[in-house]
């Protein structure tokens, strides 16, 4: 007995769809793939050229900046330094730069005459502590020493007078110790030269009149 089997090799389901599918997903793709690639070309390109600009603008700066300092004349400025340094330098010494005839025009200016000085002594501390003075004299009597120390005492700018070691000589003169201290302000030379510079200048003395002259006939 015979068997009949009949093949067909015809698919019973079309596959045109699954291969456009397939072939609509590789170019999509593609076309993505391709958009990164131009855009990071294209950013790739633009950084690029944004360096050469931002290069060639450091240079042009960098060349006006030498040009400028060449015309301030570089060994000019070092002059220009140097001088500045000494004259800072020199502004210490004088800020404290102490100097002490404003306390001997002081003491000229109240020392009555029946007192003198035989020592004079001077000790300076900080920039910022008083300048202690010590003296020693003799004066004609007790009252001298007390009309003195109130002289004293009327001065502001000699601080804390007291007078010490009274004792008497062998011609009956009182021999002292005299102690004060003044103010660093008082004996600055900066501030010396200020207050002489806005002292007013003395008026001259007034010039006689002429003689008349004498006719003689």
């Amino acid at each position: 007995m015979e068997q009949n089997f009949q093949t067909s090799f015809i698919p019973k389901r079309p596959m045109m769809p699954e291969q456009v599918r397939t072939s609509h997903s590789l170019g999509l793709f593609s076309v993505i793939a391709i958009f990164i690639f131009l855009t990071m070309l294209v950013a790739t390109g633009a950084l690029y050229l944004y360096k050469g600009m931002l290069g060639k603008k450091i240079d042009s700066r960098q060349s006006a900046l030498a040009l400028a300092k060449n015309r301030f004349e570089p060994a000019r400025i070092s002059q220009l330094q140097v001088l500045d340094k000494r004259l800072k330098a020199a502004s210490e010494v004088l800020n404290g730069h102490i100097t002490v005839s404003p306390i001997f025009k002081a003491l000229e200016a109240i020392t009555m005459k029946t007192v003198r000085y035989t020592k004079f002594n001077y000790v300076l501390g900080d920039r910022n502590e008083r300048v202690e003075i010590k003296l020693s004299g003799l004066a004609v009597g007790y009252r001298s020493i007390a009309l003195q120390s109130d002289l004293f005492a009327k001065n502001k700018n000699l601080i804390d007078p007291v007078f010490s070691n009274l004792t008497l000589d062998d011609k009956g003169n009182v021999l002292f110790d005299l102690a004060f201290s003044v103010d660093p302000s008082f004996v600055n030379y900066r501030e010396t030269l200020k207050a002489e510079a806005a002292a007013p200048l003395p008026l001259p003395a007034p010039i006689p009149p002429p003689e008349p002259l004498e006719v003689i006939y």
